[in-house]
């Protein structure tokens, strides 16, 4: 990886300006900011951005692969305060991995996932608490479940009670990712879509918080506010770039 060129007081200014367009967004929506926490976004950068970023007040880091978090974790040990989110896909082999290297995890997408998570986490560890990643938009090249289709959401009922019932998983709520467009109306509608599903959700089964919608990045996180995010995932607005 490429060596840093972003210093943790630059990290700061950016989280200061990030931090002002959320409590601008919260206001217009009549939310508040208190209510919103920032996940920012580490894949593809070095460990010592990771530091660089902690330096800068920033606590929770968000990364999408078990081997490439694992490595920053053990390099970041001092860091004891520092909290690690799973945002991307995770395959069955790197289940159990995950369940040693993540604090949270966004992306539950199918059952088998849930129960290898269930299974392999550490005896010691208190539930894990995971979202469950869902595609609001129908997109073929996204993961999650497929909830383009309120008619249809009643058929993955089921499956949800299942992952709800683990005893070593706790639901907090739903992530989603908005497609890739400038059509402010059509991101809009996904994250509107993933509020109703998150209401739906909890008439439904109410012995879950759904407390969490993991929605909205660095081009997309104001409207996502306005729609009822509690979790932004934000990288490029903090540290620019990443290296390719």
């Amino acid at each position: 990886m490429p060596a840093v060129a972003i210093s943790a007081e630059r990290i700061a200014e950016n989280l200061d300006q990030v931090q002002e367009r959320i409590e601008r967004s919260a206001q217009r929506s009549g939310r508040s900011s208190d209510s919103i926490s920032v996940v920012a976004v580490t894949k593809a950068w070095p460990a010592e951005l990771v530091r660089h970023a902690h330096q800068a007040g920033l606590r929770r880091f968000g990364e999408n692969r078990v081997a490439e978090a694992q490595a920053k974790r053990q390099l970041l040990a001092d860091l004891t305060d520092a909290i690690w989110d799973m945002v991307g896909h995770i395959q069955s082999r790197k289940a159990q991995s995950a369940t040693e290297v993540f604090d949270r995890i966004h992306s539950v997408d199918r059952w088998k996932i849930a129960r290898l998570l269930n299974q392999h986490l550490p005896q010691d560890r208190a539930p894990l608490p995971v979202l469950l990643e869902c595609n609001m938009s129908g997109e073929g090249s996204k993961y999650g479940y497929d909830m383009a289709e309120p008619n249809l959401w009643g058929q993955l009922l089921p499956e949800l009670e299942q992952i709800a019932a683990l005893d070593r998983l706790r639901v907090v709520g739903l992530m989603t990712m908005a497609p890739w467009t400038e059509n402010e109306a059509v991101i809009r509608s996904t994250f509107g879509q993933l509020r109703r599903l998150r209401d739906w959700l909890s008439e439904r089964m109410p012995q879950v918080e759904w407390r969490e919608l993991s929605m909205g990045m660095t081009d997309d996180f104001e409207i996502a506010i306005e729609e009822g995010a509690t979790i932004l995932r934000i990288g490029r607005a903090l540290f620019g770039d990443r290296p390719s």
